[in-house]
Order: structure tokens, then sequence, then C-alpha cells
């Protein structure tokens, strides 16, 4: 039997490397994007390929439909299709929603969300054509409860997941689900501004006492994507019970 491919959006470094590693391990074909960071893109590539599998990179911006457009062409036409589509782009803005500029908020809007839009949109046929398939989209906690000083980003992850709820209702009958994971605090580069201080703080308010491990989403993520076909339209929270 052939191998299944992935898709998975921002993969160069953090979560979506995380969730590239634990699918190449299962022997999955890869595509991995990322908008800028090519070098380091083209490591995970390395990285990925000496597990024995095959991996296309590509860099672009997944909020220009033009541009997803271009990435799904060259990823079936060397792998077919694709079997799971993982959306985890995504960037993050802190500051005072006054003091926030339009184009500010549209690149936020378009990388977070149209991305999902985009990449879904270009996904669901094949999916349709062979009657299976899974979405999973990341999202976080923000979008379930907001984040003061963070108004956009929780605006698109708050999106996110009633696209999600939405989406996998549409595409139920054709058995394909769509889900997603509304992560807590993860230890990746998105945190690396916080001060010792403020750092310890945030460890102190989480009820499992330290971040999350990129390692522990990708685990999530495979089994949504591998697990129960009747676990369909959820936001399952991943946050050491801190929200």
């Amino acid at each position: 039997m052939s191998a299944k491919t992935v898709l998975i959006t921002g993969a160069s470094r953090g979560i979506g490397k995380a969730i590239a590693l634990k699918f190449a391990k299962e022997g999955y074909n890869l595509v991995i994007t990322c908008r800028e960071q090519e070098t380091e893109l083209n490591k995970t590539k390395a990285e990925l390929e000496s597990l024995g599998v095959n991996c296309l990179t590509y860099l672009g911006d997944m909020g220009s439909y033009e541009v997803v457009q271009e990435l799904f062409a060259a990823a079936r036409n060397q792998f077919g299709t694709i079997d799971v589509l993982i959306n985890n782009a995504g960037i993050s803005h802190i500051g005072l929603f006054t003091d926030m500029n339009f184009k500010d908020w549209n690149e936020i809007l378009n990388t977070n969300l149209t991305s999902v839009f985009n990449c879904c949109h270009l996904a669901i046929p094949g999916m349709i054509a062979v009657q299976k398939g899974k979405i999973i989209n990341i999202s976080s906690v923000w979008g379930i409860t907001g984040a003061s000083c963070e108004v956009a980003y929780s605006a698109t992850k708050g999106g996110i997941n009633a696209f999600t709820k939405a989406l996998a209702k549409e595409l139920a009958p054709s058995n394909i689900q769509v889900n997603a994971i509304a992560c807590g605090a993860i230890d990746t580069q998105m945190n690396q501004f916080l001060e010792k201080d403020e750092m310890d703080a945030l460890i102190e308010s989480i009820p499992a006492n330290r971040l999350g491990k990129t390692a522990e989403v990708a685990e999530l993520v495979f089994q949504l994507a591998s697990g129960n076909d009747y676990l369909n339209g959820q936001v399952i929270p991943l946050d050491g019970a801190w929200i």
C-alpha cells in the first residue's frame, strides 16, 4: 500500500516541525511550507528525509490563494491526493487594539484565518472524490476565551474554531473529519519575548505547572489524523487545565 500524504503549513520550526517529525516517523509523505524561513525549512526537510520519507517543501504566503494553488499543484504532481491537511501557519500580534493599524490587522487575518480557507478550499475536492480525509486546524485557547492585548489574534483563532465546527457538519457525509486543537502556552519561539519573571508567572498560573511541549501537540494531531472517524467538529483544548 502506498504511503499517505500530509500537508503541513508553517512547518519550518516549532509546533509545525514537531508535527512533521511525528508523521515522518509514521511513514507519511510530507509537504511542508513556511513563508520566509527558507534555510530552516530546508533543514527540516533534511531531518525528515533522514527518516526515510519523501518531502516536498514550498516557500510562500498561505494567505495568498494563488500561492496556495501553486502549492497544491506541486503537491498533487508529486504525491497525488492529500490525505491529511494540517493548518498550522500563524503569527501573533501583542499590543493594545487602539494602537493596531489596518495593515497589521490584515496581515494577521490573512496569515491565520484566510490561509485556512485557502488550504481547505483546495484540499477538499480531492478528499470528497475519494470519500475520506482529515483536516486539523491548530488554534488557541484565546480563540475560546479571548486575550487582552491580543484582540486580533484571538479573533482569528475564534474564527478558526467556528470554521472548524461548521465545515465538519458539511463534510461529515463525505467521511471527512475536521477538528481543531486549541493550544495553551506551548514552549515555542512565540513565547521567547517574555522576561524570566513573566515566564515564571505564566507557568505558575498553569495548573500543570509547565508549558506544553511541541511533541505533545504533535501526538494529539496524529491521534486525530489516524484515529476515531466519529470524532468530528471538535475544538479540543490542550492547555494543562489552564483555561
